[in-house]
């Protein structure tokens, strides 16, 4: 086994998890990730925790939404059993075929997602850690070598997460009495946005593996401009790219895509709250300098701005204000490397990705 798997394992179970004696952790994973499984079972072992683990599958998935006879899913009672019983879960992605789902309706794929959105809740309620095994699958993805990934990834989840949360603190507390944010990038991309009384969060490795990012959620009708979403992403199997998003009051007024914008249709048509922005995210890990088309990785990018539509994080969002509520949670990015300004209260705190606190701001 690579020791880099057992750094990997080590990192999610002491830096991002905690594991303690007597927790009950269930692991997400692909049968490609099993290494990382095995050297998770191990390290739970050693702090007398206790884990059981479920084998995501994208064939699997794609064979019980093709095959069902309609739209009408059921949340699945004894998965949401078992998460309420749990007290940590670790999610590890990993593709063999990263378009596998890729002819599945997008509307068969927004009416499964409604009926999980109540094991999703649940999920999220307890101590969780998102993280990314190096597959050849995407690894061909992010059009690298097997090697040249399994460097890219273990690079990116062995920071030093301390000097990280400190980097990122400093932006943390330009957002902590913030009222408006605008973000400006080229002569397509001009919104503001409101965030205050909401919490800006260090994202330093914790919940997502890499981390490498600070965030909030906007006050869901203080949205006001338009978006382009300058760089691709892949949702459902599909790369959708070019996409064009104008809000008006907080709410999605119209969208284009220059391609799959159809998968788009799925996603605003999934309910009331997916057309509302969930999360402001601002990109600060100068380790991701290649896009991969992963979102765990690019939204991280130094350079970046991505902004999610559905459901905000509880944590994030004010006792006095409300809470976007959506069964997807889809972000998208803006490159910020050029001709690109953050404004905070009238204050320019970044310049074409660089901050104010930065030696070449």
């Amino acid at each position: 086994m690579d020791p880099r798997i057992r750094d990997h394992a080590q990192t999610i179970i002491d830096h991002s998890t905690d594991i303690d004696s007597g927790d009950r952790v269930v692991i997400g994973a692909p049968a490609a990730a099993s290494d990382l499984v095995i050297a998770l079972y191990e390290e739970c072992a050693n702090r007398g925790a206790h884990p059981v683990s479920l084998q995501s599958d994208s064939r699997a998935t794609r064979a019980f939404l093709q095959n069902h006879s309609d739209d009408d899913f059921e949340t699945p009672s004894h998965l949401l059993a078992l998460y309420q019983e749990m007290d940590a879960y670790i999610a590890v992605r990993g593709d063999e075929n990263a378009t596998e789902t890729a002819d599945v309706d997008p509307e068969t794929n927004a009416a499964y997602r409604r009926a999980m959105q109540p094991v999703l809740q649940e999920r999220l309620s307890k101590t969780w850690c998102l993280t990314q095994y190096p597959t050849t699958g995407n690894a061909q993805l992010a059009g690298m070598s097997t090697e040249a990934y399994e460097n890219f990834v273990w690079d990116a989840v062995g920071l030093d997460w301390d000097a990280q949360r400190e980097h990122q603190s400093q932006l943390v507390d330009i957002l902590a009495d913030a009222d408006e944010v605008r973000i400006q990038s080229g002569s397509n991309t001009d919104i503001t946005m409101r965030i205050a009384g909401n919490t800006a969060l260090n994202d330093y490795g914790e919940k997502n593996l890499p981390g490498g990012e600070v965030f909030t959620a906007p006050i869901k009708h203080s949205v006001e401009g338009e978006v382009h979403f300058d760089m691709p992403l892949y949702r459902q199997g599909r790369e959708i790219e070019d996409v064009r998003v104008q809000f008006e009051e907080g709410y999605v007024e119209s969208y284009s895509a220059g391609r799959n914008e159809a998968v788009l249709d799925g996603i605003f048509a999934t309910d009331d709250g997916a057309r509302y922005l969930g999360e402001l995210g601002i990109g600060m890990n100068r380790a991701i300098d290649q896009f991969s088309y992963n979102m765990l990785f690019d939204e991280k990018m130094g350079d970046t701005v991505h902004m999610a539509v559905g459901s905000a994080y509880a944590e994030t969002v004010g006792e006095d204000n409300e809470q976007n509520q959506s069964a997807e949670h889809v972000d998208m990015i803006v490159d910020m490397s050029e001709n690109s300004t953050i404004e905070v209260d009238g204050e320019t705190i970044q310049r074409n990705g660089t901050f104010v606190f930065e030696d070449d701001f």
